[in-house]
């Protein structure tokens, strides 16, 4: 589990943001109902919504082939 942290408008961001200038991301907030997602480089460009249950499954599914992936 990577480590979040919160901006003053309840956008959370990994700690992990990938090489370079760390601009490589994605802002996450929620609600018990739904996540939104938005790009870190363009926040006002656009947001994505989904329904809580669907990203929990995706994030999910994204944890599991991370570690498939992994080097043994």
């Amino acid at each position: 589990m990577r480590r979040v942290s919160l901006t003053s408008d309840g956008w959370r961001k990994s700690s992990y943001s990938g090489g370079g200038d760390g601009n490589n991301c994605v802002e996450i907030a929620g609600s018990p109902t739904h996540a939104a997602v938005r790009d870190l480089k363009a926040p006002n460009r656009g947001i994505l919504t989904f329904h809580a249950a669907a990203f929990t499954t995706f994030v999910a599914s994204l944890n599991e082939v991370t570690i498939r992936n992994e080097p043994h």
